[in-house]
């Protein structure tokens, strides 16, 4: 049986987190539903407005009484006040990555949010502590979207456990129970799912692009360089062909100023809206390395219940 998930004074029944995928995938229905299945349920708050991440968080508190926070990448323009429009709304953590916010962690003391950043190595998975960081994500170069690391979260979770004490939580590429059984067999205390819940029933992703998601292979896996300025991890489609081209470039779309920093050499929000959309034409789509392993849309209910038949199987 798999252990609660303690971080700070949360407990979650199980110790899976849902991925907070943006744009606008992991919304109140998804973070809901796996929140009432015991697990901890994210909404993906950057390229929302504040006041469209308010009334996700007030849609998720009336659907459960389970655990809910936002992820918030460091790289939005909005990020500090995103984040503190989610912690004005009660919610339970936040969860960042791609870039080190010192003031975040003073934001989580005063409010009594738990905060817990993705890393990629030891080194700051320690600081992350030092500065007020209730657990550790440390996602490894399996995961879909942005890329901190091109090492394995096998590789890199040892790493961490022995710099801090701290719940730490795997993530990358993790798909079933027998991914789960091994990350605990790491030494793992919990584990963040992204992709296989993209894929779900409650997923705010339109139909088509669920459709991409259980048909994609190996080979539809690829790695770009972000506008963000990270790598990332997608499916190849005919957007990243004619990206590839040169055909699309940033110059005639209207800038948002979305990003502290953007190269421009796509509009990453309208491309992420895009495939939201179900436009997968005009559409980036993020995933995880191992998304052939899934074959079917399923509701949150049904991904538990396989998760959990796996692992006791096991």
């Amino acid at each position: 049986m798999l252990p609660a998930l303690r971080i700070g004074h949360l407990v979650a029944k199980l110790p899976i987190i849902q991925g907070g995928m943006a744009v606008r995938i992991s919304t109140a229905p998804l973070a809901a539903a796996v929140a009432n299945e015991g697990g901890i349920g994210i909404i993906a708050a950057t390229g929302m407005s504040l006041e469209e991440l308010r009334r996700e968080i007030r849609a998720a508190r009336e659907k459960t009484k389970g655990i809910i926070g936002v992820n918030v990448l460091f790289a939005a323009k909005q990020f500090a006040e995103l984040v503190r429009t989610a912690i004005s709304e009660g919610i339970d953590l936040i969860i960042s990555g791609a870039g080190v916010s010192r003031d975040m962690y003073e934001w989580g003391k005063d409010s009594g949010t738990a905060i817990v950043p993705i890393v990629s190595s030891g080194r700051l998975a320690r600081l992350a502590e030092k500065l007020g960081a209730s657990a550790i994500v440390v996602e490894g170069a399996e995961a879909g979207g942005h890329l901190g690391t091109d090492r394995s979260w096998r590789e890199i979770l040892p790493e961490v456990k022995e710099n801090v004490d701290v719940p730490v939580i795997a993530a990358g590429g993790i798909i079933d129970g027998k991914d789960i059984a091994e990350a605990f067999s790491y030494g793992a205390d919990g584990v963040q799912m992204g992709t296989r819940f993209a894929a779900s029933i409650e997923s705010a992703a339109a139909p088509a692009l669920k459709e991409m998601y259980v048909n994609a292979t190996e080979k539809d896996v690829v790695v770009i360089e972000s506008p963000v300025g990270l790598p990332g991890r997608a499916l190849y489609n005919s957007f990243l062909a004619r990206v590839d081209r040169q055909e699309i470039n940033g110059s005639n779309v209207k800038c948002g100023s979305c990003l502290k920093h953007c190269s421009h050499r796509f509009c990453i929000l309208k491309a992420l809206n895009e495939a939201q959309k179900g436009n997968l034409d005009n559409g980036l789509v993020f995933s995880g390395q191992q998304i052939a392993k899934i074959k079917e849309i399923l509701s949150v209910k049904d991904i538990f219940r396989n998760l959990l038949r796996e692992l006791e199987a096991l």
